[in-house]
């Protein structure tokens, strides 16, 4: 029999389900995996230098290339638990992430060895299924079924705990096959018929799309639902690219984190078709602020368990949201809204002037949404844009413009910060003939500055924008209003990061103030180089979002 390694069998599994790019931090358990890359040539190795960035990068690619994104956890201990944060990122994210974790040989374990951990027992709660290899027989089915179910159903993060001497044992020879990935089909027809009924009758009809149909490649589908039945379409938080911009009947990002149309939509809606989303709690703050209480909605998701939950669903059904749409296409008639029609259009042209003044903004420091809105104008219509977490980005949330397919990528519901730029990486890497562009606060750069090296060494340029107000905004937003402006904690001395890109052999450009934002952003694409655009924004100009956690004032 012929035999080969463990790392040269994980590499042929990998190969063989179409993974042409890993990431990871070099260690020391599984260098046969290293080597086996290295003289197969056919997958490319991102070096981060913190594996939790890593992580982050392989999240950002699954979700552009719609392939489960692979981080190499190389060295047991320290190193897996470095990227516990990412994995936690992606569970809330519902991305497939299969990281392959070291672990320490299996003769050593349950010994307090150098570096031991219980490794599957802190990935557990935050993944789909955290598993330890113990037989070398048993490597290959285990991989292949990570990677199945990270990429299954509701999509997450797989990890496989993999002991050192198991990379080094010998295996039988394979030639594996890609996994087969078992996939929901539409709503069943009975369901179809009630949602066309419910939603040909409607007086103030409105569709709640999320992240279904971009896993779905659904786009289209959505965009002829919405022409067929003349009904405005809404975002969930972090999917405003699910139509593109300025599509006469999308209104944007709904919620709190979205803009004044489409909240009214969902909250004044009589009927509500929910495709693809969860109605979570960053969309919703599970609500009737943002659903309306009578509101009657129909909802289709791939996740059985989250139809229903937030809010009554009076037809619930798991499907696929693309194929469920474009099931509704032939099922229904236009409804008879036309007031709630011409309501919207006008709301629409409302918001696009109050954008538009936005543009206008002279005032120094910069305003962000100046900032923001030169931002927009200038960037090329097949962008990527990596959002953060924080007071900055909640503004950029709903005031930017998405064109392409899969053109936003954001933390969701985990709400991390320092994730942008990492991100910016991955989706790079999975779609190098776009630009992609990470939009931060100087707080957030802080986390992963040292990626901008990454990002230069791989070849794979970006362009960081850092809107600088030297603090933590959505917390120093909070100790303004509701703790009598007592601030501690909050502000921040952050370096000049555009310096910082050109130590390591970037670019860095400083923008003064209004006007010079877009003309940087269009330097730094055009140069296709790694470049750092860092503005001095007015520290004052916060949002205070959750005013429901300070029922209790604190003022003085």
């Amino acid at each position: 029999m012929t035999t080969i390694n463990g790392g040269e069998a994980v590499y042929r599994v990998l190969k063989a389900n179409d993974i042409d790019t890993v990431f990871g931090l070099l260690g020391g358990s599984m260098l046969e995996l290293f080597d086996a890359m290295y003289k197969g040539g056919e997958i490319a190795y991102v070096g981060a230098r913190d594996e939790r960035a890593a992580g982050h990068m392989a999240d950002a690619w699954a979700r552009m290339s719609g392939k489960p994104g692979v981080v190499l956890g190389a060295q047991a201990g320290p190193g897996v638990v470095n990227i516990v944060t990412a994995v936690a990122e992606a569970h809330l994210a519902y991305s497939p992430l299969v990281v392959i974790a070291g672990a320490i040989t299996r003769a050593d374990q349950a010994k307090d060895t150098f570096q031991e951990v219980d490794q599957v027992a802190l990935f557990a709660p935050i993944s789909k299924r955290s598993l330890m290899v113990t037989d070398p027989s048993r490597l290959v089915p285990m991989l292949e079924d990570a990677i199945r179910l990270a990429n299954s159903g509701r999509r997450g993060p797989v990890v496989l705990h993999v002991p050192r001497d198991l990379f080094a044992a010998e295996v039988a020879a394979i030639d594996p096959k890609p996994v087969n990935i078992a996939r929901p089909g539409p709503a069943a027809p009975e369901d179809i018929s009630a949602i066309a009924s419910l939603l040909s009758n409607a007086e103030r009809p409105v569709i709640f799309a999320g992240g279904g149909f971009k896993w779905g490649k659904g786009r289209d589908a959505l965009a002829a639902l919405a022409e067929t039945f003349e009904v405005p379409v809404v975002a969930s938080t972090g999917h405003a690219d699910v139509m593109r911009h300025g599509h006469p009947w999308f209104a944007g990002q709904a919620g709190p984190r979205g803009n004044r149309v489409a909240s009214r939509l969902t909250k004044e809606a009589d009927v509500m078709v929910v495709l693809g989303a969860r109605l979570g709690f960053n969309s919703t703050f599970h609500s009737n602020d943002y659903v309306g209480l009578d509101t009657r909605i129909a909802h289709v998701d791939i996740d059985g368990s989250a139809v229903g939950r937030y809010f009554p669903a009076e037809i619930a059904v798991q499907a696929d949201a693309r194929l469920t749409a474009e099931a509704l296409i032939g099922a229904g008639t236009r409804p008879p809204c036309e007031v709630w029609r011409d309501t919207f259009h006008a709301d629409m042209a409302s918001l696009a002037a109050e954008r538009a003044e936005e543009g206008a903004l002279d005032t120094l420091p910069m305003h962000p949404r100046r900032a923001l809105a030169e931002i927009r104008a200038t960037l090329p219509e097949d962008a990527i844009v990596t959002l953060d977490t924080g007071n900055t980005c909640l503004q950029a949330a709903d005031r930017l413009a998405h064109y392409a397919p899969m053109s936003l990528i954001t933390p969701l519901d985990f709400g991390l910060v320092g994730f942008g730029l990492a991100a910016a990486i991955g989706a790079k890497a999975a779609a190098p003939d776009r630009p992609v562009v990470a939009i931060m606060g100087d707080g957030a750069v802080g986390y992963t500055m040292i990626e901008i090296q990454t990002a230069i060494q791989h070849g794979l340029p970006i362009t960081i924008i850092v809107l600088d107000n030297q603090a933590w905004g959505a917390e120093k937003a909070y100790q303004q209003e509701f703790y009598g402006g007592r601030l501690m904690g909050a502000e921040i001395q952050s370096p000049r990061y555009d310096r910082f890109a050109e130590l390591c052999g970037g670019k860095g450009i400083w923008v003064d103030g209004p006007g010079g934002m877009g003309p940087a952003l269009q330097q730094a694409i055009t140069s296709n180089e790694t470049t750092v655009i860092q503005a001095r924004i007015d520290p004052g100009a916060l949002m205070t979002l959750r005013k429901d956690l300070f029922k209790t004032s604190h003022k003085e």
